[in-house]
This record gives structure tokens, C-alpha cells and sequence, in this order.
């Protein structure tokens, strides 16, 4: 999570720290998440190996209109990118006038992994002028926690329908659009779909990132 997307970026933040979102499964990380539990305040140190990036980083830096889906921990992909995005809109070095960013979390307390790293985003000059992000919880445990911070930050419960979705963005799209996905394979298939049924009518281009290496 937070990870540069240059190498420039890197030079200029001059920060010494990685982020990562860890969920619970079976061997290493229910290792970990068992070190963690066991310690007296949740902190452990230990050494750690980093190896790759894996995957590729995919320049949206020419499209109009961006559209990031993500589900769950998904996010971690389509955060750096919506920094970027928005930074490039204020500094005029991109070509984006107008960036959809679609969370799907099961619970309203998931949205305390990415706080920081967004809280900043928000903070960015212009933010309001090009970025909307969409929340849907699916699983919240009663409507009241369901709330919509502002107009470009909404909170929306059940699952989105991803068709409605992405006719809305083409009908107010902006040059060319990019549609990414990183989530589940349901929810990548229903992007995909929605997508290449679409690409016809518009210039509009899908990009597909690998949910788990």
C-alpha cells in the first residue's frame, strides 16, 4: 500500500517506510496475524525480505476520464493512482479531467485501512473538481453507519450495479476513458463484461490488475 509509482516520487518523498495491508489467511499471514495478537499492544518486530514489485503499472496519464474499481483489498492498487491522477489535474501534467473511484468493503470499519493514505488525497488542491468516490458496503450491520461524507464522497450500502455504473461515467465521459478493475474474480468478471460490451460505442480501454500474487 502507498507505494511510488516512480521513481521520482520515491526521491522526492525521501520517506523510509512501506505499508502493506495483510489479510488473514492460512500459513504466513495467520502466522503473523497470531505474533500480533499475542504481543502486549499489537506491535512486533521482525526482519522481512521484500521482493518484486510484481504485476506492471499501466500509464492512465492520457485518458480523460478514468474509472477505478476495487474491491476489498483492491484498493491498494487504485490508491497510488488516484494520488497521482489528482496531483497531475492540479499540476496540469495530465490529461484527466475526471476520475471514479469504486470501493466495495463488506464492512464500514475496512475503511480504516486506507484512512491516512486518502485522507491526504482529499487534502489535495482541485480534488473536488475531479475526483467522486463511490463506497458500497455490503455488509453493513444497520443503516446508520451508512453515511455520505459530501457530494464527491458518497457511502452507499448493498453491492454496486457495475452495468449502470459504467453507462453513467460514458455518458458524461470526457476524451478517452479507462476503465480498471482490481477485486475479486466475480467482480472483475462483471467489470470486464460491462466493459468490452461497451467499447463499440466509445473510446474506451479496460485494465485488468491481478488481485493476489
Amino acid at each position: 500500500m502507498g507505494i511510488a509509482l516512480s521513481r521520482q516520487d520515491i526521491l522526492a518523498t525521501k520517506k523510509t517506510t512501506m505499508s502493506l495491508i495483510v489479510r488473514k489467511r492460512t500459513g504466513f499471514t495467520d502466522k503473523l496475524s497470531q505474533k500480533a495478537r499475542d504481543s502486549l499492544n499489537g506491535n512486533v518486530a521482525l526482519s522481512a525480505f521484500v521482493e518484486g514489485p510484481y504485476g506492471g503499472h499501466h500509464n492512465l496519464d492520457s485518458y480523460g476520464t478514468v474509472v477505478l474499481f476495487a474491491s476489498g483489498i483492491g484498493i491498494t492498487y487504485q490508491v497510488p493512482y488516484v494520488r497521482h491522477l489528482v496531483a497531475g489535474y492540479a499540476n496540469s501534467t495530465v490529461a484527466c479531467r475526471k476520475i471514479t473511484l469504486i470501493w466495495t468493503v463488506q464492512s464500514p470499519e475496512h475503511l480504516e485501512w486506507i484512512r491516512p493514505w486518502m485522507a491526504s488525497i482529499l487534502s489535495l488542491p482541485s480534488r473536488r473538481d475531479v475526483l467522486k468516490i463511490m463506497l458500497f458496503v455490503t455488509r453493513p450491520r444497520s443503516t446508520k453507519e451508512i453515511h455520505s461524507p459530501s457530494a464527491t464522497v458518497q457511502m452507499l450500502p448493498g453491492k454496486p450495479n457495475i452495468e449502470t455504473l459504467v453507462e453513467l461515467e460514458m455518458e458524461n465521459q470526457i476524451g478517452a476513458m479507462a476503465v480498471s478493475v482490481c477485486a475479486t474474480g466475480s467482480f472483475a468478471d462483471e467489470v470486464r463484461k460491462a466493459v468490452r460490451k461497451r467499447q463499440g460505442q466509445r473510446n474506451l480501454e479496460l485494465v485488468e490488475a491481478a488481485f493476489s500474487w
